[in-house]
């Protein structure tokens, strides 16, 4: 029996993305909330990226605004889209979770959850003006990122 050579390596995931009804809206609540830096889109009713951390990206696209294939000087993108409550993560350091908390009081913004993980990871749970679960999470939720980092 022969094996299958292994897959080349992944080394993270680079880009998240949700779909929201206003651009604007989702970018002026995620700069001004959370503090992300515009990286493209500015003024475009479609499209945003906003700098998630190092070598990550979240992207916002208006629902239903990508149903098409994007043809470009490089290449093309496929169609995506997406419908109904989406959630992601956003990694913040351990010492930052209090910090975090008083931050999302002081903006109006309600919690809609909290979790304490068994590997020694917590987590922050509110909701984006679209709806989306927005967790932030300190490292040791999962096997592969561990508190010491």
């Amino acid at each position: 029996m022969t094996t299958a050579p292994a897959a080349p390596p992944i080394t993270g995931v680079l880009e998240t993305a949700i779909y929201v009804e206003n651009v604007a809206r989702a970018v002026a609540f995620y700069r001004d909330v959370l503090g992300l830096r515009l990286l493209a889109g500015e003024g475009d009713l479609r499209f945003a990226a906003l700098d998630a951390g190092p070598s990550s990206v979240l992207l916002v696209f208006r629902r239903g605004g990508t149903l098409q294939d994007i043809v470009l000087p490089g290449g093309t993108i496929p169609a995506h889209d997406g419908h109904g409550p989406l959630h992601f993560a956003l990694r913040i350091p351990p010492g930052a979770y209090e910090a975090w908390r008083s931050h999302l009081a002081a903006k109006g913004v309600a919690l809609t959850g909290e979790m304490a993980w068994p590997q020694g990871g917590r987590s922050l749970y509110f909701s984006d003006p679209d709806g989306h679960a927005v967790e932030l999470a300190t490292p040791g939720i999962w096997a592969n990122d561990p508190e010491t980092d």
